[in-house]
């Protein structure tokens, strides 16, 4: 499969960031990163260990405690981070040909969706660095009583492979902004525009040590949790990582906020505008391959409605074009690697064989590539593993409900929370649905709208803090209280 772009976008480093230099492991290992499209070997990356981890603690804390970021203005801090999203802005169309190279997501969506909204978050938390003030609070006495909110210090951040560059620009925003000092583990999967990105914030200017990346596997991640340098961790992945960072990061009581998966409900009523619903519930599951932690894979469809709704999700889904992802005629990708697309591929098989009819797709797409087809299943029911597992992939399972009541409890039997949807025309009926359903996050008559201003987050096990908005500078700042005697 040829690529539709003239020539591939410049692989510039491979090499763990540390105190503002590249360098290799010191183990000396490296390890590849796979083109998704056709299985073949982009680049091999140093795969960084425990001495490089330690490395990086150590750069971090001395850029954080003695470095010119500790004495550095706050308004001189978002100028930096200005002046690294106009770099972006510069270089977007490499950077989304990095993303698309690494990931397999269509270029049209990197550069559309992916780096503008990297961008937007890198510039919101640029206008919050000097925006971080405390209070003064009467207390009984003669005393004046205030609270300053201060850095929570060195951070490591641990981001997914399906949404790189826009997971590192979340991580980075609200800790650059309170004035914490990065050590990053990007997916082993698709490092590639996380370390093109370490080096615009050099080129910008951030001073040595204030973001490290140290590239690697599990190991490298669970190094950077254990390490007692490191302040807080901030996880976006699978429930059972974050258990185990939980386990971890107590043994020196870590600050910790995870953002994690979800089986989100995307529900239509009957007295909905159906052809926007349609078009709402195919983006809101194959968007990126289907490779979203807020995927509105169940898609619950009032019973009056549901036979014409079904057909006509079924004929969007057939319209949806794979392929070579640098062709902007392309809608669809591959899958990250050959894992996810064998776990994929192997629920597809769970749904059939659990009786679920599976109306389009189910197959492999090609013979070379992590390509799936676009994947409808009706008939399906709440206990079947398609409705009950977050799948991260292309399928779609629809089911029927009758009633308000039976579908508000639906939609919480399960124990994640991360996003749902309502589309109806009844306003009332959309906010009682928005109050009574337990996740973070509610799209009324829409579906995967983000903006960097806006708090995204679980409930349940779907994680815990918030990433984006106001709500993030939280996770990255410590409250304290400062008395003095008037006396």
């Amino acid at each position: 499969m040829t690529s539709a772009i003239i020539g591939a976008p410049k692989i510039r480093q491979t090499n763990l960031f540390i105190g503002g230099k590249w360098q290799e492991s010191r183990g000396g290992k490296r390890f590849p990163t796979v083109n998704p499209v056709n299985e073949q070997l982009i680049v091999e990356v140093a795969e960084g260990n425990e001495a490089d981890v330690d490395a990086a603690v150590k750069a971090a804390r001395s850029a954080f405690e003695s470095g010119p970021w500790s004495k550095m203005d706050a308004r001189d801090r978002g100028r930096l981070m200005n002046k690294l999203a106009d770099l972006m802005e510069a270089n977007l169309d490499e950077l989304a040909a990095l993303e698309t190279l690494d990931n397999g997501k269509p270029i049209s969506d990197a550069k559309a969706a992916d780096l503008p909204l990297a961008i937007d978050c890198i510039r919101y938390y640029a206008g919050w660095a000097d925006k971080l003030t405390g209070d003064t609070i009467p207390i009984r006495g003669n005393y004046f009583c205030y609270t300053r909110r201060e850095p929570v210090g060195v951070v490591g951040q641990i981001i997914p492979w399906n949404f790189p560059i826009l997971m590192t620009a979340w991580k980075w925003g609200p800790a650059l902004a309170s004035g914490c000092t990065i050590v990053m583990k990007p997916a082993e999967q698709t490092p590639l525009t996380c370390l093109r990105l370490a080096e615009l914030a050099h080129e910008a200017g951030f001073p040595d040590g204030v973001i490290n990346i140290v590239t690697g596997y599990g190991q490298t991640g669970a190094a950077i949790v254990r390490h007692p340098g490191v302040d807080k961790i901030a996880f976006t992945g699978h429930y059972e990582t974050a258990q185990k960072i939980m386990i971890d990061a107590a043994q020196t009581l870590k600050r910790i906020t995870f953002e994690l998966g979800g089986k989100s409900p995307n529900v239509v009523f009957a007295d909905a505008d159906i052809d926007a619903a349609v078009a709402g519930a195919e983006f809101g599951l194959f968007f990126n391959q289907g490779q979203c932690c807020c995927a509105g894979s169940r898609l619950f469809v009032e019973q009056s409605i549901y036979d014409t709704f079904v057909e006509k999700v079924v004929a969007r889904a057939k319209t949806r074009r794979l392929g070579d992802p640098f062709d902007p005629k392309t809608t669809q990708g591959p899958q990250v690697d050959a894992d996810q697309f064998n776990k994929i591929l192997s629920y597809i098989d769970k749904g059939k064989s659990e009786g679920a009819q599976c109306l389009t797709g189910g197959r492999r797409f090609g013979n070379t590539g992590f390509f799936v087809e676009p994947t409808v299943f009706a008939n399906v029911t709440d206990d079947m593993s398609i409705a009950r597992d977050e799948i991260f992939g292309p399928v779609l399972s629809i089911l029927p409900f009758k009633t308000t009541e039976e579908i508000i409890e639906r939609a919480n039997s399960t124990y994640y929370g991360l996003a749902a949807a309502v589309w109806t025309r009844d306003v009332v009926k959309a906010h009682q649905f928005a109050a009574r359903v337990r996740a973070g996050t509610i799209w009324v008559n829409c579906y995967d709208v983000f903006d960097a201003a806006a708090p995204f987050g679980g409930f349940k096990m779907s994680g815990m803090g918030r990433e984006l908005g106001a709500a993030a500078l939280a996770n990255y700042t410590e409250s304290k209280t400062v008395t003095m005697s008037l006396a």
